[in-house]
Protein backbone atom coordinates (compact mmCIF):
# COMPACT_ATOMS: atom_id res chain seq x y z
CA UNK A 1 0.00 0.00 0.00
CA UNK A 2 1.53 3.19 -1.09
CA UNK A 3 1.43 6.73 0.92
CA UNK A 4 -1.49 7.85 -0.48
CA UNK A 5 -3.50 5.12 -0.32
CA UNK A 6 -2.77 4.76 3.60
CA UNK A 7 -6.12 5.16 4.91
CA UNK A 8 -6.68 7.95 7.39
CA UNK A 9 -7.36 5.76 10.44
CA UNK A 10 -3.58 4.51 9.97
CA UNK A 11 -1.79 8.05 9.74
CA UNK A 12 -0.85 10.28 12.99
CA UNK A 13 -3.54 13.33 13.35
CA UNK A 14 -1.87 16.64 13.48
CA UNK A 15 -4.94 19.35 14.88
CA UNK A 16 -4.21 23.11 14.56
CA UNK A 17 -6.28 24.83 16.89
CA UNK A 18 -6.93 28.65 17.95
CA UNK A 19 -8.53 31.51 18.11
CA UNK A 20 -10.11 33.19 14.68
CA UNK A 21 -7.30 34.80 12.60
CA UNK A 22 -4.58 33.42 14.72
CA UNK A 23 -2.66 32.44 11.25
CA UNK A 24 -4.17 28.80 11.83
CA UNK A 25 -4.59 27.96 7.64
CA UNK A 26 -1.49 29.80 7.09
CA UNK A 27 0.67 28.13 9.38
CA UNK A 28 -1.09 24.90 7.86
CA UNK A 29 -0.46 25.54 3.90
CA UNK A 30 3.31 26.51 5.42
CA UNK A 31 3.84 22.84 7.32
CA UNK A 32 2.13 21.39 4.26
CA UNK A 33 3.87 23.48 1.37
CA UNK A 34 0.44 23.60 -0.18
CA UNK A 35 -2.78 26.05 -0.33
CA UNK A 36 -4.82 23.22 1.52
CA UNK A 37 -6.92 25.62 3.57
CA UNK A 38 -7.78 28.95 2.48
CA UNK A 39 -6.34 31.94 4.02
CA UNK A 40 -8.01 35.26 4.33
CA UNK A 41 -7.85 38.55 6.77
CA UNK A 42 -11.55 37.99 7.53
CA UNK A 43 -12.53 36.49 10.78
CA UNK A 44 -13.85 32.62 10.81
CA UNK A 45 -12.77 32.09 7.15
CA UNK A 46 -12.16 28.35 8.15
CA UNK A 47 -15.83 26.84 8.82
CA UNK A 48 -15.11 23.26 9.27
CA UNK A 49 -12.36 20.98 9.46
CA UNK A 50 -10.02 20.92 6.26
CA UNK A 51 -7.88 17.60 6.39
CA UNK A 52 -4.37 17.13 4.43
CA UNK A 53 -2.64 13.89 4.21
CA UNK A 54 0.93 13.84 3.40
CA UNK A 55 4.22 13.07 4.93
CA UNK A 56 6.07 14.52 7.29
CA UNK A 57 9.22 12.75 8.08
CA UNK A 58 10.40 10.84 10.55
CA UNK A 59 6.70 10.20 10.82
CA UNK A 60 5.69 9.02 7.49
CA UNK A 61 1.89 9.46 6.75
CA UNK A 62 0.14 11.78 8.91
CA UNK A 63 -2.99 13.96 8.21
CA UNK A 64 -2.86 17.36 9.06
CA UNK A 65 -6.37 19.07 10.18
CA UNK A 66 -7.19 23.04 10.17
CA UNK A 67 -9.82 23.85 12.60
CA UNK A 68 -12.25 26.12 12.74
CA UNK A 69 -11.86 29.43 15.24
CA UNK A 70 -12.00 28.60 19.09
CA UNK A 71 -13.67 31.30 19.89
CA UNK A 72 -16.26 31.44 17.15
CA UNK A 73 -19.57 33.09 18.18
CA UNK A 74 -23.39 33.02 17.72
CA UNK A 75 -25.14 29.73 17.00
CA UNK A 76 -23.45 29.14 13.46
CA UNK A 77 -20.25 29.68 15.25
CA UNK A 78 -20.74 27.36 18.50
CA UNK A 79 -21.49 24.51 15.55
CA UNK A 80 -18.38 25.26 14.12
CA UNK A 81 -16.78 24.89 17.66
CA UNK A 82 -17.98 21.72 18.24
CA UNK A 83 -16.14 20.76 15.24
CA UNK A 84 -12.87 22.05 16.21
CA UNK A 85 -13.23 19.93 19.48
CA UNK A 86 -14.25 16.69 17.70
CA UNK A 87 -11.33 16.84 15.80
CA UNK A 88 -9.22 17.35 19.39
CA UNK A 89 -10.80 13.39 20.11
CA UNK A 90 -8.77 11.89 17.28
CA UNK A 91 -5.69 14.12 17.47
CA UNK A 92 -2.63 12.72 18.30
CA UNK A 93 -0.69 15.77 18.28
CA UNK A 94 -1.94 19.57 18.93
CA UNK A 95 -0.46 22.32 17.62
CA UNK A 96 -2.37 25.90 19.28
CA UNK A 97 -1.47 28.10 16.98
CA UNK A 98 -1.47 31.85 19.13
CA UNK A 99 -1.01 35.52 17.59
CA UNK A 100 2.20 36.65 18.77
CA UNK A 101 1.11 40.55 17.42
CA UNK A 102 -1.69 40.47 19.81
CA UNK A 103 0.03 39.30 22.69
CA UNK A 104 -0.02 36.12 24.98
CA UNK A 105 -2.85 33.42 25.65
CA UNK A 106 -5.99 34.44 26.36
CA UNK A 107 -8.73 32.28 28.05
CA UNK A 108 -9.84 30.51 24.96
CA UNK A 109 -6.05 29.71 24.43
CA UNK A 110 -5.90 28.08 28.08
CA UNK A 111 -8.70 26.66 27.71
CA UNK A 112 -7.47 24.47 24.76
CA UNK A 113 -4.36 23.88 27.05
CA UNK A 114 -6.37 22.48 29.85
CA UNK A 115 -8.01 20.43 27.22
CA UNK A 116 -5.04 19.27 25.19
CA UNK A 117 -3.67 17.95 29.04
CA UNK A 118 -6.86 16.32 30.16
CA UNK A 119 -6.94 14.12 27.02
CA UNK A 120 -3.36 13.61 27.32
CA UNK A 121 -2.52 14.96 24.07
CA UNK A 122 0.99 16.09 23.45
CA UNK A 123 0.67 19.91 22.14
CA UNK A 124 2.90 22.75 21.14
CA UNK A 125 2.70 26.60 21.25
CA UNK A 126 3.38 27.68 17.60
CA UNK A 127 3.65 31.97 18.62
CA UNK A 128 2.45 32.92 14.58
CA UNK A 129 3.20 35.94 12.83
CA UNK A 130 6.57 36.82 14.36
CA UNK A 131 7.65 38.52 11.23
CA UNK A 132 5.48 41.79 11.94
CA UNK A 133 6.56 44.79 12.85
CA UNK A 134 6.33 45.79 16.97
CA UNK A 135 6.91 41.40 17.76
CA UNK A 136 9.44 41.29 20.19
CA UNK A 137 12.25 39.14 18.75
CA UNK A 138 13.12 35.84 21.22
CA UNK A 139 15.53 32.77 21.00
CA UNK A 140 13.62 29.34 21.20
CA UNK A 141 14.79 26.36 23.30
CA UNK A 142 15.15 22.92 21.41
CA UNK A 143 13.32 21.29 24.02
CA UNK A 144 10.73 23.51 24.58
CA UNK A 145 6.77 22.85 23.76
CA UNK A 146 6.67 26.69 22.68
CA UNK A 147 7.96 28.03 19.10
CA UNK A 148 7.90 31.33 17.65
CA UNK A 149 6.86 31.22 13.78
CA UNK A 150 5.95 33.00 10.81
CA UNK A 151 3.50 31.55 8.12
CA UNK A 152 4.84 34.47 5.63
CA UNK A 153 8.77 34.10 5.76
CA UNK A 154 9.04 30.76 6.74
CA UNK A 155 10.73 31.17 10.08
CA UNK A 156 10.79 27.93 12.11
CA UNK A 157 8.64 26.15 9.77
CA UNK A 158 11.32 23.18 9.74
CA UNK A 159 11.78 23.06 13.02
CA UNK A 160 7.87 23.20 13.84
CA UNK A 161 7.84 19.82 11.78
CA UNK A 162 10.67 18.68 14.13
CA UNK A 163 9.09 19.05 16.99
CA UNK A 164 5.54 17.82 16.04
CA UNK A 165 7.44 14.46 15.25
CA UNK A 166 9.18 14.61 18.30
CA UNK A 167 6.03 14.58 20.12
CA UNK A 168 3.66 12.39 18.04
CA UNK A 169 3.93 8.48 18.48
CA UNK A 170 6.08 6.62 16.51
CA UNK A 171 5.79 2.78 18.04
CA UNK A 172 3.64 0.25 15.93
CA UNK A 173 0.19 -0.59 17.56
CA UNK A 174 0.10 -3.40 19.86
CA UNK A 175 -2.75 -4.49 18.25
CA UNK A 176 -2.67 -7.06 15.21
CA UNK A 177 -5.81 -8.01 12.96
CA UNK A 178 -4.51 -11.53 11.82
CA UNK A 179 -0.93 -11.89 11.96
CA UNK A 180 -0.90 -13.15 15.31
CA UNK A 181 -3.12 -15.43 15.23
CA UNK A 182 -1.87 -17.52 11.59
CA UNK A 183 1.98 -18.88 10.84
CA UNK A 184 4.38 -18.85 7.52
CA UNK A 185 2.70 -21.24 5.14
CA UNK A 186 -0.83 -21.36 7.04
CA UNK A 187 -3.83 -20.69 4.32
CA UNK A 188 -6.73 -18.42 5.66
CA UNK A 189 -9.89 -18.37 3.78
CA UNK A 190 -11.81 -14.69 3.57
CA UNK A 191 -15.73 -15.01 3.05
CA UNK A 192 -16.48 -11.46 1.04
CA UNK A 193 -20.40 -11.32 -0.20
CA UNK A 194 -20.43 -9.32 -3.18
CA UNK A 195 -24.11 -7.46 -2.81
CA UNK A 196 -25.67 -4.00 -3.67
CA UNK A 197 -23.94 -2.81 -0.79
CA UNK A 198 -20.29 -3.58 -1.82
CA UNK A 199 -18.07 -0.79 -3.34
CA UNK A 200 -17.86 -1.47 -7.04
CA UNK A 201 -14.81 -2.49 -8.12
CA UNK A 202 -13.19 -3.20 -4.92
CA UNK A 203 -13.28 -4.83 -1.69
CA UNK A 204 -14.08 -2.56 1.58
CA UNK A 205 -10.75 -1.46 3.97
CA UNK A 206 -11.05 -4.08 6.89
CA UNK A 207 -10.80 -7.03 3.85
CA UNK A 208 -8.40 -5.33 2.22
CA UNK A 209 -6.02 -4.87 5.00
CA UNK A 210 -6.82 -8.10 6.80
CA UNK A 211 -5.25 -9.81 3.30
CA UNK A 212 -2.44 -7.58 3.89
CA UNK A 213 -1.75 -8.35 7.16
CA UNK A 214 -2.13 -12.51 6.25
CA UNK A 215 0.59 -11.65 3.43
CA UNK A 216 2.86 -10.05 5.80
CA UNK A 217 2.86 -12.95 7.95
CA UNK A 218 3.78 -15.51 5.07
CA UNK A 219 0.54 -17.24 5.00
CA UNK A 220 -1.89 -17.71 2.03
CA UNK A 221 -5.54 -15.82 1.84
CA UNK A 222 -8.24 -17.47 -0.23
CA UNK A 223 -11.37 -15.28 -1.25
CA UNK A 224 -14.31 -16.46 -1.55
CA UNK A 225 -18.53 -15.45 -1.48
CA UNK A 226 -20.79 -17.09 1.03
CA UNK A 227 -21.69 -19.58 -1.59
CA UNK A 228 -18.15 -20.74 -2.60
CA UNK A 229 -17.48 -21.26 0.80
CA UNK A 230 -18.30 -25.27 1.22
CA UNK A 231 -17.10 -26.45 -2.00
CA UNK A 232 -13.97 -24.34 -1.56
CA UNK A 233 -13.06 -25.87 1.73
CA UNK A 234 -14.26 -29.37 0.69
CA UNK A 235 -10.95 -29.42 -2.44
CA UNK A 236 -9.04 -27.07 -0.36
CA UNK A 237 -6.92 -30.27 0.89
CA UNK A 238 -5.69 -28.92 3.46
CA UNK A 239 -7.75 -27.38 6.65
CA UNK A 240 -7.52 -23.67 6.74
CA UNK A 241 -6.17 -22.18 10.44
CA UNK A 242 -8.78 -20.11 9.80
CA UNK A 243 -12.26 -18.82 8.40
CA UNK A 244 -12.83 -14.96 8.40
CA UNK A 245 -16.71 -14.09 6.97
CA UNK A 246 -18.37 -10.82 6.71
CA UNK A 247 -20.75 -10.45 9.71
CA UNK A 248 -23.84 -10.24 7.71
CA UNK A 249 -23.23 -13.97 6.84
CA UNK A 250 -22.07 -15.50 10.21
CA UNK A 251 -24.95 -17.77 10.53
CA UNK A 252 -24.32 -19.63 7.04
CA UNK A 253 -20.40 -19.62 6.99
CA UNK A 254 -20.64 -21.19 10.04
CA UNK A 255 -23.07 -23.96 8.99
CA UNK A 256 -20.95 -24.29 6.22
CA UNK A 257 -17.17 -24.71 8.20
CA UNK A 258 -16.90 -27.51 9.98
CA UNK A 259 -16.21 -27.26 13.95
CA UNK A 260 -13.12 -28.23 14.01
CA UNK A 261 -12.07 -25.31 11.68
CA UNK A 262 -11.97 -21.84 13.67
CA UNK A 263 -13.85 -19.00 12.74
CA UNK A 264 -14.47 -15.70 13.65
CA UNK A 265 -15.35 -11.88 11.54
CA UNK A 266 -13.56 -9.22 10.30
CA UNK A 267 -15.72 -7.01 12.73
CA UNK A 268 -14.81 -8.66 15.79
CA UNK A 269 -11.01 -8.67 14.15
CA UNK A 270 -11.09 -4.89 14.27
CA UNK A 271 -12.89 -4.58 17.46
CA UNK A 272 -9.41 -6.00 18.90
CA UNK A 273 -7.43 -4.47 16.42
CA UNK A 274 -8.80 -1.20 17.48
CA UNK A 275 -8.35 -2.26 21.23
CA UNK A 276 -12.33 -2.50 22.31
CA UNK A 277 -13.17 -6.53 22.02
CA UNK A 278 -12.51 -7.47 25.66
CA UNK A 279 -15.15 -4.01 26.21
CA UNK A 280 -17.26 -4.93 23.55
CA UNK A 281 -17.64 -8.58 24.63
CA UNK A 282 -18.55 -7.24 28.20
CA UNK A 283 -21.44 -4.80 26.53
CA UNK A 284 -23.76 -7.74 24.88
CA UNK A 285 -25.34 -8.82 27.86
CA UNK A 286 -26.94 -5.77 27.56
CA UNK A 287 -28.67 -6.54 24.51
CA UNK A 288 -30.93 -9.51 26.30
CA UNK A 289 -31.82 -6.59 29.15
CA UNK A 290 -33.17 -4.08 26.86
CA UNK A 291 -36.67 -3.60 26.72
CA UNK A 292 -39.74 -2.20 24.79
CA UNK A 293 -39.00 1.85 24.25
CA UNK A 294 -35.56 1.48 25.32
CA UNK A 295 -32.87 3.58 22.85
CA UNK A 296 -29.74 1.53 21.23
CA UNK A 297 -26.99 4.40 20.03
CA UNK A 298 -25.54 2.51 16.09
CA UNK A 299 -22.79 4.51 15.76
CA UNK A 300 -20.58 3.71 12.01
CA UNK A 301 -17.02 5.59 11.60
CA UNK A 302 -17.96 5.97 7.99
CA UNK A 303 -20.28 7.60 5.99
CA UNK A 304 -20.93 5.56 3.24
CA UNK A 305 -24.16 5.61 1.31
CA UNK A 306 -26.95 4.06 3.48
CA UNK A 307 -28.75 1.01 0.91
CA UNK A 308 -31.74 -0.13 1.06
CA UNK A 309 -31.01 -3.00 3.36
CA UNK A 310 -28.11 -1.23 5.10
CA UNK A 311 -26.76 -3.16 7.72
CA UNK A 312 -26.51 -0.38 10.70
CA UNK A 313 -30.07 1.01 9.75
CA UNK A 314 -32.03 -1.65 8.66
CA UNK A 315 -30.45 -5.01 9.03
CA UNK A 316 -29.22 -4.50 13.04
CA UNK A 317 -32.66 -3.29 14.03
CA UNK A 318 -34.61 -5.98 12.67
CA UNK A 319 -32.32 -8.72 13.83
CA UNK A 320 -32.13 -7.00 17.48
CA UNK A 321 -36.32 -6.56 17.45
CA UNK A 322 -36.40 -10.44 16.85
CA UNK A 323 -33.93 -11.76 19.15
CA UNK A 324 -34.93 -9.67 21.91
CA UNK A 325 -39.04 -9.73 20.54
CA UNK A 326 -38.97 -5.97 22.22
CA UNK A 327 -39.52 -3.23 20.36
CA UNK A 328 -36.34 -0.08 21.31
CA UNK A 329 -35.04 2.82 19.57
CA UNK A 330 -32.60 3.42 17.24
CA UNK A 331 -30.64 6.57 17.05
CA UNK A 332 -27.93 6.03 13.88
CA UNK A 333 -24.70 8.64 13.96
CA UNK A 334 -22.31 7.90 11.18
CA UNK A 335 -18.03 9.25 10.52
CA UNK A 336 -17.10 11.73 13.21
CA UNK A 337 -20.35 12.04 14.88
CA UNK A 338 -20.82 10.69 18.23
CA UNK A 339 -22.94 12.13 21.10
CA UNK A 340 -20.92 13.48 24.29
CA UNK A 341 -24.02 12.53 26.26
CA UNK A 342 -24.73 9.11 26.20
CA UNK A 343 -27.35 8.99 29.04
CA UNK A 344 -30.45 8.84 27.04
CA UNK A 345 -29.09 5.41 25.92
CA UNK A 346 -29.23 2.07 26.93
CA UNK A 347 -26.34 0.64 24.96
CA UNK A 348 -24.06 1.44 22.19
CA UNK A 349 -23.79 -0.93 19.04
CA UNK A 350 -20.38 0.49 16.90
CA UNK A 351 -19.40 -0.68 13.69
CA UNK A 352 -15.63 -2.29 13.62
CA UNK A 353 -14.13 1.39 13.60
CA UNK A 354 -11.96 0.72 10.26
CA UNK A 355 -12.06 4.23 9.32
CA UNK A 356 -11.32 5.82 12.99
CA UNK A 357 -7.96 6.34 14.84
CA UNK A 358 -7.03 4.40 17.90
CA UNK A 359 -7.15 7.52 19.52
CA UNK A 360 -10.64 8.44 18.31
CA UNK A 361 -11.84 4.77 19.37
CA UNK A 362 -10.39 4.82 22.48
CA UNK A 363 -12.18 8.75 23.25
CA UNK A 364 -15.30 7.02 22.45
CA UNK A 365 -15.02 3.85 24.82
CA UNK A 366 -13.86 6.10 27.22
CA UNK A 367 -16.89 8.19 27.13
CA UNK A 368 -19.29 5.17 27.58
CA UNK A 369 -16.97 3.85 30.35
CA UNK A 370 -17.30 6.71 32.53
CA UNK A 371 -21.30 7.22 31.73
CA UNK A 372 -21.48 3.20 32.76
CA UNK A 373 -23.26 3.34 28.91
CA UNK A 374 -22.53 -0.26 27.85
CA UNK A 375 -20.82 -0.57 24.59
CA UNK A 376 -20.34 -3.22 22.02
CA UNK A 377 -19.88 -3.98 18.12
CA UNK A 378 -21.98 -4.89 15.15
CA UNK A 379 -19.70 -8.81 14.66
CA UNK A 380 -20.12 -9.43 18.34
CA UNK A 381 -24.18 -8.52 18.36
CA UNK A 382 -24.13 -10.79 15.49
CA UNK A 383 -22.25 -13.65 16.58
CA UNK A 384 -24.83 -13.24 19.85
CA UNK A 385 -27.76 -13.14 17.77
CA UNK A 386 -26.62 -15.75 16.03
CA UNK A 387 -25.72 -18.15 18.87
CA UNK A 388 -22.06 -18.42 17.43
CA UNK A 389 -20.42 -15.87 19.98
CA UNK A 390 -18.61 -18.66 22.15
CA UNK A 391 -17.51 -20.12 18.32
CA UNK A 392 -16.46 -16.66 17.23
CA UNK A 393 -14.20 -15.64 20.12
CA UNK A 394 -12.61 -19.51 20.73
CA UNK A 395 -9.56 -17.86 18.99
CA UNK A 396 -8.78 -15.68 21.83
CA UNK A 397 -8.77 -17.33 24.74
CA UNK A 398 -8.34 -14.71 27.28
CA UNK A 399 -11.78 -12.97 25.80
CA UNK A 400 -13.69 -16.40 25.98
CA UNK A 401 -12.59 -16.75 29.57
CA UNK A 402 -13.50 -13.61 30.59
CA UNK A 403 -17.20 -13.87 29.12
CA UNK A 404 -17.79 -17.18 30.66
CA UNK A 405 -16.90 -15.76 33.82
CA UNK A 406 -19.06 -12.88 33.17
CA UNK A 407 -22.06 -15.32 32.41
CA UNK A 408 -21.42 -17.91 35.25
CA UNK A 409 -22.00 -14.16 37.52
CA UNK A 410 -25.08 -13.43 35.95
CA UNK A 411 -26.25 -17.06 36.86
CA UNK A 412 -25.24 -16.95 40.16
Amino acid sequence: MGLNDTPAANRIHIGFFGRRNAGKSSLVNAVTGQETAIVSPAKGTTTDPVSKAMELLPLGPVLIIDTPGIDDEGALGGLRVRRAKQVLNKSDVAVLVVDAAAGGLEKADEELVAAFRARQVPFIIAYNKCDLDGVPAGEEAETANEIRVSAVTGHNIALLKERIGVLARTEETKFHIVADLVHAGDFVVLVTPIDKAAPKGRLILPQQQTIRDILEADAAAIVVKEFELRETLEHLGKRPALVITDSQVFAKVSADTPPEIPLTSFSILFARYKGFLAQAVRGITALDRVGDGGSILIAEGCTHHRQCDDIGSVKLPRWIKQYTGKNPEFVFTSGGEFPEDLSPYDMILHCGACMLSEREMRYRQECAASQRIPFTNYGVAIAQMQGILKRSLAVFPPILAELEEQRYAERT
